[in-house]
């Protein structure tokens, strides 16, 4: 089952996608936002050309559980998304997910400017991680 991770952000927007058994999360390019229709049209297309079953956004929740405006404007993203595709659209919870992700850039010795252009995917890639991990049914290994 092939899955798409999205951390979602204002001006980026991190991605990263399963192998087709769904075991292992690889981070793809993010997407630089500029119109929303465009967003959404890329996000459609990579859907359909690389088979993705389920998607899963990111929830950036408070560190106490609470919501906040950004993460209202992930689940607006996501019921945006829902709308525009056939398959499930899921929300995970993405606390700390970004300082999991700096810290795993940063270890594999990349300088401070290719961190900030990598880590929104790897956040996604981390969210993907903690998705797989919490659905072993629907990831059979």
């Amino acid at each position: 089952m092939r899955v798409l991770g999205i951390d979602y952000g204002q001006v980026r927007v991190g991605l990263a996608i399963t192998d087709p058994e769904g075991r292992m999360a690889f981070p793809r390019d993010a997407l630089t936002r500029t119109t929303r229709d465009s967003l959404f049209g890329a996000l459609v297309e990579i859907i359909r050309a690389e088979g993705v079953e389920t998607v899963v956004v990111g929830l950036p929740l408070t560190l106490d559980g609470e919501d906040s405006l950004t993460t209202r404007q992930a689940r607006n993203f996501a019921e945006s998304l829902a709308r525009r595709v056939d398959i499930p659209v899921r929300l995970m919870d993405e606390r700390l997910s970004s300082a999991a992700a700096e810290a795993q850039l940063k270890e594999a010795g990349l300088c401070s400017r290719k961190r900030k252009t990598r880590l929104d995917s790897q956040a996604a890639v981390q969210i993907l991680e903690t998705w797989i991990s919490q659905n072993p049914a629907r990831n059979p290994g």
